[in-house]
């Protein structure tokens, strides 16, 4: 992957500024300094007044003295309006929970952030009792199946910018046969970065980024096999994915690569 910190033209500071915003999580209640830290790998000298400049700008509010910092006002009204512009995930969203209470999976949207993927949207099955994973969980993208349909579909000259290995052009060709072969991509096991979840993925062209987004539905190996993988939630993923390109105009994912 590409090393930002070489690059005149990088805004370290604001960088570091978004990273805390990003640290939030839907589940949440408030965040300490010493969490925020954890979670974006900077110091808390730094956190502070990272935390002090977005408290003065809104994105975030803070009750006071041993208080816990909270996305603010600002960062809300941003979030609203990031949620309007994506409007294919709306004219999804019946459909997505349907998908999670037919297959009994976490179906999910996730999207390139860095060297991983971010999971911006979930829909869990309405009879499960857990939570399961949230919005703003990331995953790696080289060794998820999120992260393999969008690296298939991602153009050229975009793959090339990651500078990226041998291995990831391998595992990058992989994703692309799997999608060209039957609609859908599955991590293989060797490749997997966890092995208490399996998972398949179809990516979908959003104009509104420029490249693609991974639709996923994942869950237990013991729930969710290789067989229905194969034979019943991918196919269904993949048909989900279709009619909503037919739908909103837009070609194949894997048209645009080359």
């Amino acid at each position: 992957m590409t090393d930002q910190s070489s690059d005149r033209k990088f805004a370290n500071t604001l960088a570091r500024g978004l990273a805390v915003l990003r640290a939030f999580r839907a589940s949440d209640n408030g965040l300490t300094h010493a969490q925020i830290s954890e979670r974006t790998d900077l110091p808390k000298p730094t956190i502070s007044r990272l935390t002090y400049t977005l408290c003065e700008l809104g994105y975030l509010s803070h009750g006071g003295r041993n208080d816990r910092f909270r996305l603010g006002p600002a960062a809300i009204v941003l979030g609203a309006v990031a949620n309007q512009a994506v409007r294919f995930v709306d004219q999804v969203d019946e459909a997505m929970q349907r998908l999670a209470n037919d297959t009994g999976t976490l179906a999910l949207i996730a999207v390139r952030d860095g060297d991983r993927m971010m999971l911006v949207r979930t829909w869990r099955p309405e009879t499960a009792s857990t939570i399961w994973l949230e919005p703003g969980h990331r995953i790696p993208m080289n060794s998820s199946s999120s992260g393999l349909a969008f690296l298939a579909a991602l153009d050229d000259e975009r793959f090339e910018a990651l500078e990226p290995s041998d291995e990831l052009r391998g595992f990058r060709n992989d994703g692309y046969s799997q999608l060209v072969g039957r609609g859908f991509a599955i991590v293989p096991d060797e490749a997997r970065f966890a092995t208490t979840v399996n998972a398949v993925s179809v990516p979908y062209f959003a104009e509104e980024f420029g490249e693609a987004v991974a639709f996923t539905c994942g869950a237990l190996p013991e729930n969710l096999t290789r067989d229905r993988m194969m034979h019943d939630v991918g196919p269904v993923l993949h048909k989900l994915v279709q009619g909503l390109e037919r739908r909103s105009g837009r070609a194949s994912a894997l048209v645009r690569r080359g």
